[in-house]
């Protein structure tokens, strides 16, 4: 994998999000990005990339794209591309980009399976902030399986602090309400000062874009699958 980084601002709080369940992670951080006026940075680029892209507001979003807000000193990792069969790498670069910014905190975001509630709640896992998650209202998961990049970096990261929230979400589709829950949570963790109103609003638009993202990205892997005979490729999230 290739990382590439334009600036590299230090004693960073550093945000990722991935097309995992419901899509939590990559509604998450692309409402931050949009909301923050976060700058592009940098990307990381590797070659089983999907070639595909999302174009907003004339201007095209890196399937795996780095994004900094200067106001609150918080970088944002914001991927729509397919992930597995990637997970170790990608949690060594979230490693090598902390290390480079010297950051004083990683927070993954992931969505799970609904307990049966209506309305999603969100947890955290964290092992040097807990009592920090505590005192702003989220709820310490206590029991789970974590998969994925996030189990990655729990296993792989090692000097950074890390955080990682897991929202509940009903289904495998979009979830932009799990998504507005885990924005909520680091607006209070963090201070980013959320204007909480238009949250479901514009979380539902990013919702059908991304959705729409998807399909075709999948559409992509499946052609590029049919040419090249590759395996590797047939499964987003």
């Amino acid at each position: 994998m290739q990382i590439v980084l334009k600036k590299k601002p230090k004693n960073v709080t550093i945000i990722e999000g991935f097309p995992g369940f419901g899509l939590v992670g990559t509604i998450t951080t692309e409402y931050l990005i949009d909301h923050l006026k976060a700058e592009k940075i940098g990307y990381v680029w590797f070659k089983d990339m999907a070639p595909v892209l999302a174009i907003h507001n004339q201007t095209a979003v890196d399937p795996f794209g780095v994004y900094y807000s200067k106001k609150y000193n918080l970088v944002i990792m914001h991927a729509l591309t397919n992930v597995k069969g990637f997970e170790w790498m990608i949690a060594d670069v979230l490693k090598d980009v902390a290390k480079q910014l010297q950051a004083k905190e990683l927070i993954s975001i992931e969505g799970v399976g609904g307990m049966g509630s209506e309305e999603s709640k969100v947890f955290y896992y964290s092992k040097k902030n807990s009592k920090r998650w505590e005192k702003k209202g989220v709820d310490v998961l206590e029991e789970g399986i974590v998969i994925g990049v996030t189990a990655s970096l729990i296993m792989k990261l090692d000097k950074t602090p890390l955080s990682c929230l897991f929202a509940e979400t009903q289904s495998n589709l979009p979830d932009s309400r799990a998504a507005a829950k885990v924005v909520e949570a680091l607006d209070n963790y963090l201070g980013l000062k959320v204007d909480t109103k238009p949250l479901l609003k514009k979380a539902e638009e990013f919702e059908g874009k991304i959705k729409t993202l998807m399909e075709s990205s999948k559409e992509a892997v499946k052609e590029m699958k049919s040419k090249q005979g590759d395996d590797k490729l047939n499964y987003l999230g």
